[in-house]
């Protein structure tokens, strides 16, 4: 399978995604937990069905770290007890911020408010862009069917 778009190989793509990468950056370098931001990256991708970025992110946190058991529950983190209640609420705050379209009035205050007891405004706002710059990520990606199993922990940089 190929892409539709070689991403990187048009100006166009390539500038626009540089900007989307630039902003992924500010929060890389947040105080928001690394292995949280990647279960973020991955329970998102699962959700748009985005092979490629659920692929790249589950090998960049076993890259890290992380156990296989807690990456093969991601998808279950409701049942699994292998999660912190900060990443649950991270958790539930992507699925409701990814699936927005879902449900009238997107993010419940629920959510936010469980977001809110675990994590401080700068952490909220890494959180919130993180979820709104994966999805990006996923959108693109889907619509290129850009496909996965190929990707190294660490190649782009």
């Amino acid at each position: 399978m190929d892409a539709r778009l070689n991403l990187l190989g048009s100006p166009i793509a390539a500038k626009a995604l540089k900007h989307i990468i630039s902003a992924n950056k500010v929060v890389v370098d947040s105080t928001l937990p690394a292995a949280t931001q990647e279960l973020v990256k991955i329970r998102a991708s699962q959700i748009n069905g985005c092979g490629f970025c659920t692929d790249m992110h589950t090998k960049d946190a076993a890259h890290a770290g992380e156990t296989s058991t807690r990456l093969n529950l991601v998808a279950a983190w409701r049942e699994a007890k292998v999660f912190t209640d900060a990443e649950r609420a991270a958790l539930d705050l992507t699925e409701q911020g990814t699936r927005i379209a879902d449900a009238a009035g997107g993010v419940t205050d629920e959510a936010w408010a469980n977001a809110a007891k675990h994590y401080d405004e700068d952490q909220l706002a890494a959180l919130v862009s993180l979820i709104a710059v994966i999805n990006a990520f996923n959108r693109v990606n889907v619509i290129v069917r850009h496909p996965a199993g190929d990707y190294r922990p660490g190649q782009f940089g």
